[in-house]
């Protein structure tokens, strides 16, 4: 088995002008389109935080594509860890935590 092809989970926090701006929908959209399963929400501190389980590449492109985000975000920084287990079938939107 490649490299490229292994299962890979994430935890993601995105700082910066990330609220208010379709961060949520657009990672909603990328996530799906690559294929991703986990979740993305809000956080009252004003950072965004994702979950991305998917092939080592699938993720890693992701998280690249989180350090630009959509056209009216301005990122300041993005900071990843392992994550474990995703029990998720799919990439959804939860309530802001």
């Amino acid at each position: 088995m490649s490299s490229a092809s292994a299962e890979k989970a994430v935890r993601v926090s995105v700082r910066g002008r990330v609220q208010g701006v379709w961060f949520r929908a657009w990672t909603t959209e990328e996530a799906s389109r690559r294929g991703l399963r986990g979740w993305v929400r809000n956080r009252r501190d004003g950072s965004v935080e994702a979950l991305f389980a998917g092939t080592a590449a699938a993720v890693d492109e992701m998280v690249a594509a989180c350090r630009q985000g959509p056209p009216l975000a301005k990122v300041e920084a993005v900071e990843q860890a392992p994550a474990g287990d995703v029990a998720e079938n799919e990439f959804r939107q939860l309530p802001t935590a």
